[in-house]
């Protein structure tokens, strides 16, 4: 029996995912690189595009363990990381693990819980780590986190502070599907059939971080990689950013460069993957001037700006 290469691999997750999701194709490009960077994404958008059943369908697929959060006002930070519990009967402390405790975290309306709360999530992003009564037990491997917040219900939400939105590799809108696409999510979706029931893994954790390892192999030429470090740097001095992106920013935007690159079968970056990945990755890092925000600038069209006064490698 012949081992199947990456391309395979990465062919047969496209396919079933797309088994379950009608279009948005580039959004699940991006949460395939963010899987093979072992990063987090932030999805925000309306409810009903589908941003729950898109993370499921990653884990299942990809034959990783899932586990969902709701997140609401009440919800503690013992019912995210685990708590320990006293056992009666053996006079001792015995700990048990939360939800956090997976491959694939949906942290579902993340926004919704209070700030103490969604700070319980900021070590375990980072450092794939929980510390609870001075021990401190490593998450799974692999360990990403799928956290989605709706960008129009403002009522009862708490907004993220910029150092949890710094650990987020990237954060992505799915829009509404395009009239033919939303023809066929109709068409599929009847009861009692259901294609999310139908799907099944198609590959086993064990090739993700296979993927995953060959994946930051992919070569960065020194000016490809200067240009990442450009594309950062100048964040910091446009007009209508008070606050740029921060140093870890540019090593995202490079690990990303590489999965995107080995996504598309190739063993090197080119500028295309670097520019494609700017919106997703830098414009949620950004802190707009009031004025920007006034004159309906967002951080992803600023960007845009900045990309096009930078030379790009190669031309």
């Amino acid at each position: 029996m012949t081992t199947p290469s990456s391309s395979e691999i990465i062919t047969r997750m496209r396919d079933a995912i797309a088994e379950v999701i009608v279009g948005y194709e580039e959004a699940v490009d991006l949460l395939l690189t963010a899987l093979l960077s072992n990063g987090h994404i932030l999805i925000e958008d309306v409810p009903g595009v589908g941003k729950t059943m898109l993370a499921r369908t990653l884990a299942v697929i990809s034959g990783l363990d899932f586990k969902r959060i709701q997140f609401t006002p009440d919800l503690l930070p013992s019912d995210v990381t685990g708590i320990n519990m006293y056992d009666p009967h053996k006079g001792e402390f015995n700990f048990q693990p939360g939800p956090v405790f997976t491959n694939i975290l949906l942290a579902d309306e993340i926004n919704r819980a209070t700030p103490r709360t969604q700070s319980a999530l900021l070590e375990c992003m980072q450092e794939r780590q929980v510390t609870l009564g001075g021990v401190t037990r490593p998450v799974p491997n692999p360990f990403v986190t799928i956290a989605t917040q709706n960008p129009v219900e403002m009522s009862g939400t708490f907004p993220l502070p910029g150092a949890q939105l710094d650990r987020f590799l990237m954060r992505i809108f799915l829009g509404y599907p395009t009239e033919s696409d939303e023809m066929e999510v109709v068409r599929r979706y009847r009861r009692p059939q259901n294609p999310e029931e139908r799907v099944s893994a198609v590959v086993s954790p064990e090739d993700i971080v296979q993927l995953s390892q060959a994946a930051a192999e992919v070569h960065l030429r020194d000016d490809i990689r200067d240009y990442v470090v450009t594309c950062v740097r100048k964040t910091r001095e446009a007009p209508g950013i008070e606050l740029g992106a921060s140093p870890r920013s540019a090593v995202m935007l490079a690990n990303a460069s590489r999965s995107l690159a080995f996504l598309n079968g190739r063993d090197y970056v080119i500028p295309d993957d670097v520019q494609r990945l700017v919106p997703p990755v830098l414009g949620h890092r950004l802190v707009t001037s009031e004025e920007s925000w006034l004159r309906g600038r967002e951080g992803e069209a600023i960007l845009k700006d900045i990309l096009e006064t930078i030379p790009v490698p190669g031309e």
